[in-house]
């Protein structure tokens, strides 16, 4: 996946919202206000911070090379990947679901709730517009 394919599918996410809280070039992904993922350029390469089960989080870095402990986050907690075509695109779509599911779990029940009732979000969830 490329930087504009990762975009679009974060933008695509019910609730996602996009932010820019630390710079114009880092790209952050929330839902209900808390981050899901973080999209940006380093040393020349797309790269995408994603929350994640500790212990998966370890397991996914011994499996791909280009994952390794979240670039500037709690390491326990986040995985960076890099964008360079070696993780298969199916793959990293598990993992900002995964990660956007773990966030999804930390909001109160009335903030889950608020999300299935807000007009926009019930259209993108029936693939209307």
């Amino acid at each position: 996946m490329q930087f504009s394919d990762v975009r679009h599918y974060c933008l695509e996410l019910m609730g996602s919202e996009e932010d820019f809280p630390f710079g114009p070039d880092l790209y952050v992904y929330k839902i209900k206000g808390k981050i899901f993922a973080i999209l940006f350029t380093g040393q020349g390469e797309a790269r995408l911070n994603l929350k994640c089960d500790p212990d998966e989080a370890l397991a996914l870095r011994d499996i791909f090379p280009a994952i390794s402990p979240g670039y500037h986050m709690n390491k326990k907690h986040w995985n960076t990947l890099r964008l360079d075509n070696t993780v298969p695109e199916l793959e990293i779509k598990r993992q900002i679901d995964h990660s956007r599911l773990l966030v999804l779990q930390s909001l109160s029940k009335v903030q889950r709730q608020a999300l299935q009732l807000e007009p926009d979000q019930k259209n993108k969830r029936h693939g209307q517009t």
